[in-house]
């Protein structure tokens, strides 16, 4: 017999999956946001604490995950990395939303030459990728910071979400009860946050959590290129000495590796049951 295939499956199976899959997200979301918030109360010590008389340490009751090269706790490091890829990827994912979406609102409603010059200002920072446009300005920068790794990322992450909300904002902007807010002589700014916003703001929340993961990869990823934050402890920094050591301890790597994944794991689960959700099909 022949596998049955994904479009024989039922809709409660395909419900069932989707709620499943939501659940999972939540709790990992949850579980990483309460750790970043609650990290000087978990942390078994400070942040940039290091045990100089035990280097490399094997786990213990002092060390519960055992220490890095420089004698930093790793689970202290796991606990403030789940601060730094909060701040890192929230900054990120709520400023980009907050700018692509009035470039997007105000490019969309008001249409003609405006319009013309936002969407091609818009189609020259999608040219050029985001990751490699943030890798060239933290190296300008030359100090890596929780803010100049965010101000970096936010460079490029705002671009797609503008083409997004313009596009709903074209949709939206000829339907019947626009025509009668503006008849009723609603102003511009009132038709754009009142009117248009929320009829457009499911696809912009499903948006920014992929730019959520994306801006925790990416800060990862600067990390283990030595070009992260230089005043935090991030995943990528221990994920980059884990790869160097992994052949002597390879639980470092594993470790940060494993935080990473299920970090962004759920938060692509979350980002999908919100898309289905929020999808009106």
């Amino acid at each position: 017999m022949s596998a049955p295939s994904l479009s024989n499956a039922t809709p409660g199976a395909v419900a069932d999956g989707g709620r499943i899959g939501a659940t999972i997200g939540l709790i990992l979301v949850a579980l990483w946001l309460a750790v970043a918030i609650l990290a000087p109360w978990l942390a078994p010590y400070p942040e940039g604490v290091h045990d100089l008389t035990a280097p490399m340490a094997s786990a213990s009751p002092a060390h519960r995950l055992g220490t890095t090269e420089d004698g930093t706790d790793v689970l202290s490091a796991l606990i403030w990395g789940a601060r730094v890829a909060a701040i890192v990827g929230l900054g990120t994912a709520l400023v980009s939303t907050a700018i692509g979406s009035v470039i997007g609102l105000v490019s969309g409603y008001a249409g003609g030459l405006l319009d013309l010059v936002f969407m091609r200002v818009v189609e020259i920072f999608l040219a050029f990728p985001g990751f490699l446009l943030a890798l060239l300005v933290v190296f300008i920068v030359g100090e890596g910071s929780l803010l100049s790794v965010t101000i970096a990322l936010n460079l490029t992450a705002w671009a797609g979400t503008a083409r997004l909300v313009r596009g709903q904002v074209l949709s939206v902007r000829r339907r019947d009860f626009i025509t009668a807010a503006r008849a009723l002589g609603a102003s511009r700014r009132r038709i754009l946050f009142v009117h248009l916003l929320p009829n457009v703001m499911g696809p912009v929340i499903v948006q920014a959590t992929f730019i959520l993961s994306g801006a925790i990869l990416a800060e990862a990823s600067l990390s283990f290129l030595g070009l992260g934050p230089e005043d935090a402890t991030s995943w990528g920094a221990l994920l980059e000495e884990g790869a160097v050591l992994f052949m002597t301890t390879p639980t470092l790597a594993m470790w940060s590796g494993t935080a990473l994944g299920l970090t962004v794991l759920g938060v692509n689960l979350l980002g999908d049951a919100l898309r289905d959700r929020l999808d009106p099909r």
